[in-house]
């Protein structure tokens, strides 16, 4: 068997006035995810290792991921959250840069106005990530695609990731100006994408694993198999489907492809670019 890292999911003790985005459509995951209740699934599955990446926006995030972490050896990397548009972001930073398992920030950009990208508090803020190595997980609506594509362009030696494919309209279809968007993006040598978060995009009790495919074919099209990893999304996933379930449709997408790229995409791309 070869080796397995799922490079996203996530980790909380459901709070519902801080995890207000839970809403009542959601109540399967209404409660609880903890590393105890992941490490089965990742078992059962086949990986050994995998990132927690953060839900919510506070220090208080990080540092619960990071206790997380440091008691459970399969969690070997942390993308956490830090307020990039303090000016004090460098200091904040700086504290952080002993925690060894902290790999990189994230920020809810997806529910930021569409010109967020452009701030200039939050370009001071990128730009002080990669005094300490920090990678960028990039959390956006197809819509944002543009403001994305010209923030990774306008810090070519930052190492950034899009999750969630960035949220194409799975559910309508919808596919032409989100794959032109990824054509441009995928053409900086900074970027990588994660093939998360789709089934989620879909129709949640009505999707098949054909809704998926023209998607994924964009995404490999373009980043190829150097630049892809894979994430679950968990307990997100519950949502439209299950870990297994997700498993399954990367399994069988990229059955064809030689062990070699498929190693990338299990373990390789994600051990690389969060310097496991």
């Amino acid at each position: 068997m070869h080796k397995r890292i799922d490079s996203h999911q996530h980790f909380w003790k459901f709070d519902p006035i801080r995890d207000n985005w839970i809403d009542e459509s959601m109540q399967k995951i209404q409660k609880d995810f903890l590393p105890e209740d992941l490490l089965p699934i990742l078992n059962e599955n086949g990986f050994s290792d995998c990132v927690a990446v953060q839900a919510s926006q506070s220090e208080i995030e990080t540092d619960f991921l990071l206790d997380l972490a440091s008691k459970n050896d399969f969690i070997k990397g942390v993308v956490g959250w830090v307020d990039l548009l303090d000016k004090n972001s460098a200091k904040r930073l700086e504290l952080f840069s002993t925690q060894k398992k902290l790999k990189g920030f994230r920020h809810v950009v997806q529910g930021e106005s569409d010109d967020f990208m452009f701030r200039k508090d939050f370009r001071n803020g990128i730009n002080e990530l990669k005094q300490h190595n920090y990678t960028y997980d990039i959390l956006i609506f197809h819509r944002q695609l543009p403001a994305a594509i010209n923030l990774v362009n306008s810090f070519p030696n930052q190492a950034f990731v899009i999750d969630h494919i960035a949220k194409p309209d799975i559910k309508s279809g919808a596919i032409l100006s989100w794959k032109e968007d990824i054509k441009e993006l995928a053409q900086a040598e900074n970027v990588m994408c994660k093939i998360s978060g789709m089934v989620t995009e879909a129709n949640w009790n009505k999707w098949k694993p054909d809704d998926l495919r023209p998607y994924l074919d964009v995404i490999f099209e373009n980043f190829t198999t150097k630049k892809l990893m894979f994430g679950s999304d968990w307990p997100v996933c519950n949502l439209a489907a299950n870990y297994t379930i997700v498993v399954k449709i990367m399994e069988e997408y990229i059955s064809q492809l030689p062990l070699l790229e498929q190693d990338l995409i299990w373990y390789g791309n994600a051990n690389t670019f969060y310097n496991l």
